[in-house]
């Protein structure tokens, strides 16, 4: 049981876990969650204890622990984010979409 924004999460995690030393990478992506995330709003939810702002009052950002992981690794790289539109063409995307589509299935059918 888990999340698209928690898979997403963790695909990024898994690319930047296989790095054996200090690297350059682009991360291409259609998550704008984790593209966002890593750029714009990470550095507020550290600032304030892995909390974001709900109206006026401070809450527990969701996937805290994939966001924790996910800082370490972007600390050790210099990474850069390129936001590419889901289901829009891109080769990669979408290979990426045919390959997780494929293992959901067969994850799925494996535990009936």
């Amino acid at each position: 049981m888990t999340t698209n924004n928690q898979m997403e999460l963790q695909a990024v995690i898994e690319g930047l876990k296989l790095l054996t030393r200090k690297s350059r990478v682009e991360v291409v992506t259609d998550s704008t969650y984790v593209a966002k995330g890593s750029k714009e709003w990470l550095p507020g939810w550290k600032r304030n204890g892995w909390k974001r702002k709900d109206g006026s009052k401070l809450v527990p950002i969701k996937n805290e622990e994939h966001w924790k992981q996910l800082d370490a690794l972007l600390s050790k790289h210099q990474i850069t984010f390129k936001l590419v539109p889901g289901h829009a063409g891109h080769p990669e995307n979408e290979r990426c979409d045919v390959l997780a589509v494929a293992a959901a299935e067969q994850a799925r059918y494996s535990s009936t």
